[in-house]
């Protein structure tokens, strides 16, 4: 038989609303990530998601038989449901600044919970923030990839300087400002980012010079 959500939250009137299949898990991994949004992983619960979602406690554990599971589906749907926009400006600055401030929008409320709201959690299973990060990242293209493979074929990048590390700075950089801040990171900081440090450890003498 369909699972169907019967049980409101509490202080909420009863609703009849009959969510089956997709549209009933997409509603509860929404409400797990919005409870471990709101209040963090010491009040993240199966009951408390299953409260948030107006669902059953039996319904959450026919799919989810703890909360760390339920946490790591939590974060891949909000993964699998967060826009990745593929910008195409012409220029690797260009491409690597829209990239920042998309991910200003798009990414730092994953940066700041992976920093603030889950203690707790670290304490108790012992994986780090980068564990949680994948999860999140699980499955998906890489809009910074491709970037870096326009500008290798414009001829931008000198492929002998590029490295992982390096590829992987300047979101490093920008992550760390989210996780101290707490605060999406300021535009002349991301020129910093990509103007002052990440393409002149990439580009080409001559490219940087015109830029």
């Amino acid at each position: 038989m369909a699972d169907v959500s019967t049980e409101p939250a509490p202080g909420q009137a009863r609703k009849q609303e009959r969510r089956r299949g997709t549209d009933l898990e997409d509603a509860i991994l929404d409400a797990a990530w919005d409870q471990l949004t709101a209040e963090g992983y010491g009040r993240f619960t199966i009951d408390t998601v299953a409260a948030r979602a107006r669902t059953s406690k039996p319904v959450l554990y026919r799919r989810w038989k703890t909360s760390e599971e339920l946490l790591h589906a939590a974060i891949r749907h909000r993964g699998a449901v967060t826009e990745v926009p593929d910008p195409d400006t012409g220029t690797l600055r260009g491409d690597f600044l829209a990239l920042l401030r998309n991910a200003n929008t798009l990414r730092g409320d994953m940066a700041a919970l992976l920093s603030s709201m889950l203690g707790s959690y670290y304490n108790q299973t012992g994986r780090a923030p980068a564990d949680l990060r994948s999860l999140f990242s699980e499955g998906r293209p890489s809009a910074t990839g491709r970037a870096i493979e326009r500008a290798v074929a414009r001829g931008e990048i000198d492929p002998a300087r590029l490295t992982p590390r390096i590829a992987s700075l300047p979101f490093d950089l920008w992550r760390n400002e989210v996780m101290m801040t707490l605060k999406p990171v300021p535009d002349h900081v991301l020129r910093q980012i990509v103007d002052d440090i990440f393409i002149p450890l990439v580009v080409r003498p001559d490219e940087r010079d015109g830029r």
